[in-house]
């Protein structure tokens, strides 16, 4: 266990937001988890749990103890008939993972590539993307309780998991550090090609059955041309949740804005594109002191050189109230506020 005093966050977080951890623990393992549980001090002190640092917003100093997930390692854990159960740490970067998976000719995640973060941080917010939520492809984690300093094994029916949402963000959230993440990828393979830039990419290179490596490929390409990466411009991926209305609300909505982008979910209800919301507001490429608006998707907000997280905030709060008064909706952030 290493522990670090006065530690710099600004290399921690994708947004590049300035804050010191006062304590920062390296956890490696379970049995990290359970030294911290059980030092004199360290025990009784609040915690909290930094994955990749891609989906936080740093607001100000942590006083908490910050526990730094760095547990490594992924390997192929069972073949079965139906399926491939493969196991990851929660401190292997999400996008290498997948990239792994794929070289090992274990394919289902590719709908996923290049999304920012670790595996651990994968289930906290049920990360998605062009047709595919990792829970459509979970098997079960392990995490370690910070109270007791025992290892739980949790399935997705405990981990509750919704849109963008899952148990750790409710009941477990700072109770558990997640160590571990296993993955069922189906078999037979089939490609999710579903989204309309994915059936452009078939018309445009004229591949209809495409290999996962080459889905895997259109995603990335997708991702690149409208996202910017983070360690070039520091951003948190997308900063709103699509909100979630009722088919009559709906209805409303289109009867005074026509042109908004909507999708109709299994349920019944209807997704309404946030980015064009915000976009219809004219915030795409606008700056409140060093936060901005990104030029090319007006989901992402971006750190235009020096930010500091309450500019962040301003600027996010301010877009809130643009689209609460015109659509009548209130967009929920995607990172967690700190």
């Amino acid at each position: 266990m290493q522990i670090e005093s006065a530690v710099s966050l600004k290399p921690y977080n994708s947004f590049g937001l300035p804050a010191v951890a006062h304590t920062l623990v390296r956890i490696t393992g379970d049995a990290d988890v359970r030294r911290v549980v059980d030092h004199p001090q360290l025990g009784r002190s609040p915690k909290f749990i930094l994955g990749g640092g891609s989906n936080i917003i740093l607001t100000r100093d942590m006083p908490q103890v910050v526990l730094k997930v760095e547990v490594m390692g992924k390997r192929l854990l069972e073949e079965r008939a139906d399926a491939w159960v493969v196991e990851a740490g929660a401190g292997e970067n999400w996008h290498d993972f997948v990239a792994w998976t794929l070289a090992q000719d274990h394919p289902g995640l590719e709908n996923l590539a290049l999304i920012p973060g670790t595996v651990g941080a994968s289930p906290v917010q049920n990360i998605g993307a062009y047709g595919i939520e990792m829970k459509d492809r979970f098997e079960s984690l392990d995490c370690v309780d910070l109270l007791t300093g025992r290892t739980l094994t949790l399935n997705a029916e405990t981990c509750a998991f919704g849109y963008r949402d899952s148990e750790f963000k409710r009941s477990l959230a700072g109770r558990v550090l997640i160590t571990r993440v296993r993955f069922r990828l189906p078999k037979p393979w089939q490609p999710v090609l579903g989204y309309l830039e994915l059936e452009r990419k078939m018309t445009e290179t004229g591949t209809f059955t495409p290999t996962p490596q080459q889905v895997a490929d259109w995603i990335c390409a997708i991702r690149r041309a409208k996202l910017p990466d983070p360690a070039v411009v520091g951003n948190a991926g997308s900063f709103f949740k699509n909100p979630v209305v009722t088919p009559e609300q709906c209805r409303d909505i289109i009867g005074r804005d026509p042109e908004i982008v909507h999708y109709p979910m299994p349920d019944g209800s209807m997704k309404l594109a946030a980015g064009w919301m915000i976009d219809a507001c004219g915030w795409k490429g606008k700056t409140v002191g060093r936060a901005g608006v990104y030029e090319k998707q007006a989901l992402v907000l971006v750190n235009r050189g020096g930010a500091i997280g309450s500019e962040v905030m301003t600027l996010a709060l301010a877009i809130q109230e643009s689209v609460y008064g015109r659509f009548g909706i209130r967009l929920e952030t995607e990172p967690v506020v700190v």
